[in-house]
């Protein structure tokens, strides 16, 4: 039995259940870190077809495709619109949610923003 590297596995798995690719991205997103964003992204793309295949989808020159997606890729919105677009999906916006804290001297709740702090 051949051993699979983790990016075949996750491919493998993305292609199986484009609804836990679509949440997986969503988890990455909420995190903000832009290299692991990248790396599902190049895995999702060996998922949907490879590289030429979502550049065809996407409209997108396959080189500037690839280095859209290397390690030091920095993907604009557009980029990144049609790429997911190729695989079936889209970016979306989401309200963060507040916190609520609660005031121990007067047992009144209070709501804070994430984004302000306050």
């Amino acid at each position: 039995m051949k051993d699979r590297s983790h990016d075949e596995a996750m491919a493998e798995m993305f292609a199986k259940d484009p609804a836990f690719a679509a949440e997986f991205l969503d988890d990455i997103l909420e995190d903000g870190e832009q290299g692991d964003l990248l790396v599902a992204l190049r895995q999702m793309a060996n998922a949907f077809g490879g590289i030429p295949q979502i550049a065809q989808k996407s409209k997108l020159n396959p080189t500037q495709l690839y280095r859209t997606l290397s390690k030091r890729g920095n993907p604009e919105v557009r980029s990144l619109s049609a790429i997911l677009r190729s695989m079936g999906l889209r970016l979306s916006i989401k309200q963060l949610p507040r916190k609520r804290v609660k005031s121990a001297a007067r047992g009144t709740v209070a709501v804070k923003s994430r984004r302000s702090g306050n």
